[in-house]
């Protein structure tokens, strides 16, 4: 099996709709794919009805988390999205991306970049807005040359001049809120240092302690010995070491099932979650 756990379609940053997404994973050749759109599960409708015939869907959502002044990203799959506390948290982030992107264009133009927050608009179209978009913005007006150009203390990044803060749940509260909506959560890219600052190491361990799952292992952005040091850290702390491409379309080069999660690893994920279960295609 192939299992990819980790995508993003334009019910958020991606460039692919969510039934786009679903196609090209089954042409990939993938088994499982779950798409996790930021802070939203408005996309889950779509791709459950696009589903092909053969693929697996994985509803979930990667949810925007902050401790002690870092970013972090949580995902969350096969929880209950009608469930109203985490419902709640979720809106609470999406109404702050607008007046925050807003902010950043801002800062932006006044580091002398001319980028328009009605073009970053356009770009994001009915997704929720983020920095991706006006990472795009940025390419089109020659200011970087890749998405990932962006995400550093230059521009965009954690660290970075034209950074803003958004509304982000605690991590601890993420995770109680999560499995109170009967699902599963596994910290995304946890050593992802290009995108500015870390959690460091005891945080993972206090996570741990606290109930969270997984961690994401393989992904782009982790080197070989980052992906040792953590498959390594998951063994030690009893989490679910996990694979993905983190796939957003044209908008990034990771192509779908770049990066994949053992079937045993998947398993454990499907059994532990009782919020919701993966949606078998049927040929849609």
């Amino acid at each position: 099996m192939r299992i990819d756990l980790h995508t993003h379609s334009t019910a958020s940053d991606g460039t692919d709709t969510p039934a786009q997404l679903v196609r090209e994973a089954a042409a990939a050749g993938l088994d499982v794919v779950a798409l996790t759109d930021h802070d939203t599960v408005a996309g889950h409708a779509e791709a459950r009805a696009a589903l092909p015939g053969g693929l697996t869907l994985v509803t979930g959502a990667e949810l925007s988390c902050r401790i002690d002044g870092v970013s972090l990203h949580m995902l969350a799959y096969l929880f209950d999205p009608e469930e109203p506390e985490l419902a709640r948290e979720r809106e609470l982030v999406r109404d702050d991306r607008v007046p925050r992107a807003r902010a950043m264009v801002g800062r932006l133009r006044e580091l002398g970049v001319p980028v328009t927050w009605e073009r970053v608009a356009e770009i994001a179209g009915d997704g929720a807005v983020g920095r991706p978009h006006l990472a795009t913005a940025l390419m089109e007006l020659g200011v970087i040359d890749t998405v990932s150009d962006a995400f550093t203390s230059e521009w965009l990044g954690s660290d970075g001049r034209a950074y803003v803060e958004k509304h982000e749940l605690d991590p601890f509260e993420a995770i109680r809120l999560v499995k109170a909506a009967g699902g599963v959560t596994v910290f995304a890219h946890p050593l992802a240092v290009k995108r500015g600052s870390c959690v460091p190491e005891q945080v993972i361990g206090e996570l741990a302690a606290a109930g969270l799952d997984g961690i994401e292992v393989d992904h782009m952005d982790h080197d070989a010995p980052t992906r040792a040091r953590l498959r390594g850290l998951a063994a030690e702390l009893g989490l679910l070491p996990t694979g993905s491409s983190d796939y957003h379309g044209s908008r990034k080069t990771c192509r779908l099932g770049d990066h994949t999660t053992d079937p045993e690893i998947y398993g454990e994920i499907v059994r532990r979650a009782t919020g919701a279960f993966p949606v078998p295609g049927a040929g849609g």
